[in-house]
C-alpha cells in the first residue's frame, strides 16, 4: 500500500499578531527628503523675518556715532546700554507703562468677552436679524482705519470722553476679526452637545458659560494675545484722544522723542526695544495654551 503525502498548508501566524511588512526604502527616503526640505524652508523663512530684528536690536546697542559709520557692521564693537538709560530717563516710561498697561488689560478683557458672546449668537441662533447684522460686522473691515477717524472722534467728544481712558477703550471693543474667529470656531462645535445640555435642563446662560466658554479658551488666549499688541501699538488713536502728558500711551512717548530738527537714533533704538518687552513676555507666557481644543468631549457615538 503506498501512501502520498499531502502538500502541508503554510501555518497561519498567532491570532492578533501583525504581519511585518517591510516598507520600501524608497517611501522612507522621499518621506524623509520631503520632511528635511519643509523644516529647511521653515529655518530659511525664520532666518529672512529674525535678521531685521537681530540687526534692530543689536544697533539700539551701538553708541550713536557707529549707527552710520562705514562699513555698516551688524555686531556693535562698543555695546552700551546709554541709548537704554537715556530714553528712560528723558521720558516719563513708567507713567507710560502703566497708562498702556491699564488700557490693553481692560480694552483686551472686554473685548474678548463682546467678542465671544457676539461669535456664540451668531453661530448658533438662526435668525436672519442676526445674519444681517453679522454682514454689517464683516463690512466694516473694508472700511480703512483713518476713514472712521472722524466719526469716533466726534461720537466719543459728544459722549464727554474726551481726553480719558475710556474714550480709547470703548470704539475698540467690538472688533470684527474677534467676532468673526468666535463664529468660525462655535461653528465646529457638534448641535448635538447643545441640545443634549438643554435636554438636560440646562439654560440658555449656563450652556453658554459652562460648555461653550471652557471650549473656546484656546480662541479666547488667541485674540487676548491679539488685541493687547493692538492696543500697546496703537498710536493714532490715543494721539487723537489725549492732551495730557500724564496720560499718554508708551508709543506717544516714543514720538515724543523724536525731535523737529534731530533725532537721536540710538535713545530712538532704546525707547523702541524697551516698548517691545512687555508684547514678547505675554506671547511666550500664553502661546503653549494656544491648542486646539476637543469640540467632541461629552458626546457618545
Amino acid at each position: 500500500m503506498t501512501t502520498t503525502d499531502t502538500p502541508r498548508r503554510p501555518v497561519d501566524p498567532a491570532p492578533g499578531r501583525a504581519v511585518s511588512k517591510k516598507r520600501p526604502r524608497g517611501a522612507a527616503s522621499g518621506g524623509l527628503r520631503r520632511a528635511v526640505s519643509a523644516t529647511t524652508l521653515l529655518w530659511v523663512l525664520a532666518c529672512l523675518y529674525g535678521l531685521p530684528v537681530l540687526w534692530f536690536i543689536l544697533s539700539s546697542l551701538k553708541p550713536a556715532g557707529d549707527l552710520f559709520s562705514y562699513p555698516l557692521t551688524l555686531i556693535p564693537h562698543n555695546p552700551t546700554l546709554s541709548g537704554y538709560m537715556t530714553a528712560w530717563r528723558s521720558a516719563n516710561f513708567s507713567q507710560y507703562f502703566i497708562n498702556t498697561t491699564i488700557v490693553c488689560v481692560i480694552t483686551t478683557i472686554v473685548t474678548v468677552g463682546v467678542s465671544c458672546c457676539t461669535g456664540y449668537a451668531l453661530a448658533k441662533y438662526d435668525n436672519k436679524w442676526l445674519k444681517a447684522f453679522f454682514i454689517c460686522i464683516l463690512a466694516t473691515t473694508m472700511l480703512p482705519s483713518e476713514v472712521m477717524l472722524a466719526p469716533e472722534f466726534l461720537v466719543v467728544r459728544d459722549l464727554g470722553l474726551y481726553n480719558s481712558f475710556a474714550g480709547i477703550i470703548l470704539p475698540a471693543v467690538l472688533t470684527a476679526t474677534g467676532c468673526f474667529m468666535f463664529r468660525q470656531f462655535f461653528l465646529t462645535v457638534p448641535d448635538e452637545l447643545v441640545e443634549a445640555a438643554r435636554i438636560d435642563g440646562a439654560r440658555e446662560l449656563a450652556i453658554f458659560l459652562r460648555i461653550m466658554v471652557p471650549l473656546s479658551r484656546p480662541i479666547m488666549l488667541t485674540l487676548a494675545i491679539m488685541s493687547f499688541q493692538w492696543r500697546w501699538n496703537d498710536y493714532i488713536w490715543p494721539l487723537l484722544m489725549l492732551n495730557d502728558p500724564n496720560k499718554f500711551t508708551v508709543q506717544i512717548g516714543i514720538g515724543s522723542i523724536v525731535g523737529a530738527q534731530n533725532i537721536n537714533w540710538s535713545v530712538l533704538l532704546g525707547a523702541s526695544v524697551i516698548s517691545m518687552i512687555p508684547l514678547i513676555v505675554i506671547f511666550l507666557v500664553f502661546q503653549r495654551y494656544v491648542m486646539s481644543a476637543d469640540i467632541n468631549a461629552g458626546l457618545k457615538d
